[in-house]
């Protein structure tokens, strides 16, 4: 099975860490050369420490302001780098119920995972088709199969971005260009403890209360490590993985019924 990416650029976002530096990790393991992205310039420059290899870097740009995050990514292009992997993920929206949510939640929530991620592609994409090999990979949630409950503008946003890149999935498959969804269910993240802490002090629980319940459902009875998401991102940017495409693959420790 060839997983090796030797040769290969990816751009990471939401990178610094989390589920963004597991999957730049594991993508800097299988070869490539990788190019950190979040808002955060100090993050950025300690995360692309621990990538293994050498010849990483950093892109500092910040999701709320597509144009800003155009600019710098051409900038990169214009020095003669091209992509040929794209790993999309940024921070969630804050939770919350869906009928209290502002309009304003969905506008920023929008710009910030779909509109940004639709930016990168339309600039990656021709780098991709001039070196005859293109992966693109959406870190979103499990709540494109089964919205979470007290995530409303959360799940009504990652919904989109499932249908986004199925349907680019059929608009790019000609040309060779592989474009799925992971994902990934409670994972041991910065995330994740904020959610559970809200999620305690909204239902007047201990945090190890929810922890319990959400491990009830899952039967692999344990939370996922950043890694684990990390590794499944990794192969589906590999050779092995260039006849799968337009997926949406749960990396949640089986709890979503899906066949």
């Amino acid at each position: 099975m060839e997983t090796s990416l030797n040769g290969k650029s990816a751009l990471v976002c939401g990178s610094s860490q989390g589920i963004g530096l597991a999957s730049a990790v594991e993508l800097a393991s299988l070869g490539a050369r990788v190019t950190l992205c979040a808002r955060n310039e100090a993050d950025l420059t300690r995360a692309v420490t621990d990538l293994p290899g050498t010849g990483h870097d950093i892109l500092v740009a910040d999701f709320d302001d597509p144009e800003q995050l155009k600019q710098r990514v051409n900038e990169k292009l214009s020095a003669g780098n091209t992509f040929e992997i794209l790993i999309n993920n940024s921070g969630g929206p804050p939770g919350g119920p869906l009928f209290d949510a502002d309009s304003t939640e969905f506008s920023s929530a929008m710009t910030r995972h779909l509109v940004c991620n639709h930016v990168l592609v339309q600039e990656l994409v021709p780098g991709m088709k001039s070196s005859a090999y293109g992966r693109i990979v959406n870190i979103i949630s499990t709540s494109v199969r089964e919205p979470i409950q007290g995530l409303g503008v959360s799940n009504t946003t990652r919904g989109a971005v499932a249908s986004w890149a199925k349907t680019l999935s059929k608009e790019l498959g000609p040309h060779g260009i592989t474009i799925n969804s992971v994902l990934p269910g409670f994972t041991d993240t910065a995330r994740l403890s904020q959610l559970m802490e809200k999620r305690a002090s909204a239902g007047n629980i201990s945090t190890e209360d929810v922890k319990s319940g959400w491990l009830a459902t899952i039967p692999l009875g344990r939370l996922a490590e950043a890694s684990e998401v990390g590794a499944a991102v990794a192969f589906l940017c590999s050779p092995a993985a260039s006849y799968i495409s337009g997926v949406c693959l749960p990396v949640d420790g089986g709890r979503l019924n899906v066949i």
